[in-house]
């Protein structure tokens, strides 16, 4: 199974991703097809008999191409025929063509294979190359919707410039009657459409001619989309009006009225309304944009010859690179040298640094501290944890929802059968004696106001802002129907340990009897256990060493397992251990019999210590449940949603944790295998969301309607769950849950608006709604009305940008 990506510029709505799918869907070969709207992508499976060439001169036929880019390369001596092959294997080449003077031109999908991807190919094969010419790399999607809104602004600002002196000479005299004589005296009637035919003939081959572009060849194909209505709305109000400049005399008497300000004015509109547009999607892509932005262009790499600056992009793992104090990171590494502390907020959201030595692992994007650092490259590209983040991200963000196949199944025959309704205003109005300039006046309105851009645009850009505000609150959906079917989830359930709770046992209660103090007990214990590896006993080592108690030397350590630990401290005999221990070493553990069982009732591991045989104190041990795991249970609560808590730990344990956290519904003592079952019973109630650790809770993630991994940002390509929260703070989950349900309610009022605004505005445009007959509303409206209705589509999509905060 291959998969690549295609860059395709051309995709401008809802019908268009559609079309793409359905194109690359009919080849051989292909599994999935997956359009990215707001990155202007597709994302292709496949496996033979299709490739990557005929699957983007289908792209072409159905009047889509891709982005092409091509490197040439120098190889030697090397058998050509290896060399193509080997480079024709690399994921998006379209094409291999090798030269007899050694070089070779590689043509690929623009964004699907680096010049250093190529080299790799055939270093694979024994053969040294080098790149002679390569076409620069894409520009990362955010670089690509700010150039497009660039673009779109100067069109919109030359529209407007040719389209004001239009404007003027038709709607000026009816906004001030006098001016109209002013005019006909200085240019003459004749002179005033003519000004208007040169200047909306202008409007129409530049700032407009991006409308004719895409919509008349659609068109051609019968596969007519927006472009299509605004391209036919525009000519056909210019071709009339221009029939009446060039030769009146073929029209009936009546009808010699221009229109050439309809023409103008819908591009101008439709082209601010696309500005708008695109302004508001580089707002909503942001959170893509400060991820980029956290890699760094250029790295001090250690050479032979001595350190050298090196852009990012020729690392290679292997390389040393120096770190300097306050520097971030250029990609993943282990420290080689130094000792040191790194931010790493950008990944897990917690603001303490982290510290860092020789032989840890170090992620790119982090920020160093004060001291000096040198690092081994381990991972470079696309395999770094940033670039994986990224990739997570964009990918969520161009995926549909269940809700998305309504609207692409109504897109798709909304524009035939606005053409037909269009025809039918026409025809009416013509038939009842209108005449047939204003009957082709109704017939523009309806082409202009029922573009169903709003209609495309209402899910992906909610779905866009909603991922990105997912990514900055450390929320990655790798799955995009996660967030339909979290926003319908009626119970959530979590794992205990590393979930709710800190995932290592911690000394939480000391039980002291008199003659001893608590100091003298934990530099005892501590000394004892020191020379221990049991996660109790490091408890013990890092509470005394969290009260600044240096541990006392031990001798003669000698650890039983199931029982405990003796060991001689400063002179004496200790022994720290369960009742048993104390039992087979002749010790009555009455004294501490009973505070051992309160700690055993509140789910705390008790550990009794004796002294040169006299029982002296309890230690309580736990592995306390983490800072915010209360508020998180009490977050979800707020929201309506079930809380349980399924563990494999003992019950009295669990039950414990379930107490101190608010959380009733606690299911303990379960394997694996059991977590599923409960999750499954727990389906009958309605949808079930399960919180793990993504590792050992692997199989209740994949059984429960969405599965969440609670990972620590290396931990980003966790296969058994849809959403990753970035981090270890469990309110991730609510506020997982709180974002779903703000984009299903933002979806629904966008559909809400979409339909209900072409529902109430076809009727208006054709004239039905309008008192006594006859056309109503003017295709200048029809085209204000239709790019507010978009814009206003972006602009609620927006809010996003501080839901679940």
């Amino acid at each position: 199974m291959a998969s690549t990506s295609f860059i395709v510029e051309g995709m401008h709505c809802g019908a268009c991703t559609g079309r793409v799918e359905r194109a690359l869907q009919a080849e051989a070969g292909v599994t999935l097809a997956a359009a990215n709207l707001m990155a202007r992508s597709v994302r292709v499976e496949f496996e033979p008999p299709a490739r990557a060439e005929a699957l983007a001169e289908a792209l072409a036929r159905a009047g889509y191409p891709i982005a092409r880019a091509e490197t040439c390369l120098a190889f030697g001596t090397a058998d050509p025929g290896q060399v193509a092959a080997a480079l024709q294997a690399a994921p998006g080449v379209l094409s291999v063509a090798v030269a007899p003077d050694g070089t070779a031109r590689v043509t690929y999908a623009q964004g699907t294979v680096a010049p250093s991807e190529l080299l790799r190919r055939l270093e694979g094969i024994d053969v040294q190359a080098r790149v002679i010419s390569a076409t620069p790399a894409p520009a990362p999607v955010a670089e690509r919707q700010a150039a497009e809104a660039g673009r779109l602004k100067r069109q919109v600002l030359l529209s407007a410039l040719l389209t004001a002196p239009v404007f003027f000479l038709a709607m000026g005299p009816h906004l001030y009657p006098p001016l109209h004589h002013l005019l006909a005296r200085a240019i003459g009637e004749d002179g005033m459409q003519a000004v208007q035919f040169v200047f909306t003939t202008l409007v129409l081959a530049f700032p407009g001619r991006v409308f004719l572009r895409l919509g008349l060849p659609a068109l051609f194909r019968l596969a007519p989309e927006m472009n299509s209505l605004v391209a036919l709305g525009a000519l056909a109000a210019w071709g009339y009006s221009a029939l009446v400049v060039l030769m009146p005399q073929i029209l009936p008497p009546g009808t010699v009225d221009v229109y050439f300000e309809a023409a103008a004015v819908i591009v101008t509109l439709i082209l601010l309304g696309r500005w708008l547009e695109a302004r508001a999607k580089g707002q909503a892509g942001e959170a893509i944009s400060r991820l980029v932005a956290l890699r760094p262009a250029t790295a001090r790499v250690q050479r032979p010859g001595g350190t050298v600056e090196l852009p990012v992009a020729e690392l290679a793992p292997g390389d040393l690179v120096e770190l300097a104090p306050g520097g971030r990171v250029a990609v993943d590494g282990i420290v080689t040298e130094g000792h040191g502390f790194l931010d790493e907020s950008m990944l897990t959201g917690e603001p303490v640094p982290v510290e860092k030595a020789p032989g840890q692992p170090v992620t790119g994007g982090t920020v160093n501290g004060t001291s000096a650092l040198v690092y081994r490259v381990t991972a470079t590209g696309a395999d770094t944890v940033l670039s994986r983040i990224i990739a997570l991200v964009e990918a969520a963000q161009g995926q549909k929802l269940p809700v998305q196949a309504l609207v692409d199944r109504v897109t798709r025959v909304f524009v035939p059968v606005v053409m037909a309704l269009s025809t039918l205003t026409f025809a009416v109005w013509f038939a009842l004696g209108q005449g047939l300039a204003p009957a082709l006046v109704a017939a523009i309105s309806v082409m202009i106001i029922a573009c169903p851009c709003a209609m495309g645009l209402a899910t992906p850009v909610s779905i866009l802002v909603g991922t990105g505000r997912g990514a900055e609150l450390g929320l990655l959906f790798r799955r995009g129907d996660a967030l339909q079917r979290l926003a319908e989830v009626k119970t959530l359930a979590f794992d205990k340990t590393g979930t709710l709770t800190e995932g290592r046992p911690a000394l939480t209660d000391l039980f002291v009897l008199p003659g001893l103090t608590e100091a003298d007990l934990l530099r005892l214990a501590a000394g004892a256990e020191a020379r221990s590896e049991h996660p109790l006993a490091r408890a013990v080592v890092q509470a005394a060493e969290a009260a600044g108690i240096a541990p006392a030397r031990a001798r003669k350590v000698v650890a039983t397992p199931g029982r405990g630990l003796s060991a001689e401290v400063e002179g004496r005999q200790i022994l720290l251990g369960n009742a048993a221990a104390l039992s087979e070493a002749a010790i009555d553990p009455a004294p501490l019999a009973a505070q051992a069982e309160v700690f055993a009732q509140d789910g705390k591991t008790p550990v009794l210590v004796a002294l040169d045989g006299t029982p002296v104190a309890v230690l309580a041990l736990s592995d306390p449940p983490k800072p915010h795991a209360a508020a998180a249970v009490a977050a979800l609560e707020r929201e309506g949603i079930a809380v349980a808590m399924i563990s494999g730990d003992v019950a009295a344990t669990a039950a414990a944790v379930g107490r101190q956290l608010g959380i009733s519904r606690v299911i303990a003592g379960v394997l694996p295998a059991g977590k599923v079952a409960a999750l499954t019973a727990m389906q009958d109630t309605g949808a079930v969301a399960f919180v793990g650790d993504g590792i050992n809770d692997a199989p209740a993630l994949a059984a429960a309607d969405v599965g969440l991994a609670l990972g620590s940002g290396t931990d980003v390509a966790i296969e058994a769950a849809e959403v990753v929260i970035v981090g270890a703070d469990p309110r991730g989950a609510a506020r997982a849950v709180t974002l779903s349900r703000a984009v299903m309610r933002n979806i629904r009022q966008n559909l809400f608006w979409a339909f209900a605004y072409n529902a109430a505005l076809i009727p208006v445009a054709m004239g039905v709604l309008v008192p006594f007959g006859g056309p109503g509303l003017s295709p200048m409206l029809a085209a204000a009305a239709m790019s507010l209705s978009s814009v206003f589509v972006v602009t609620n999509a927006l809010r996003l940008r501080r839901a679940a905060a």
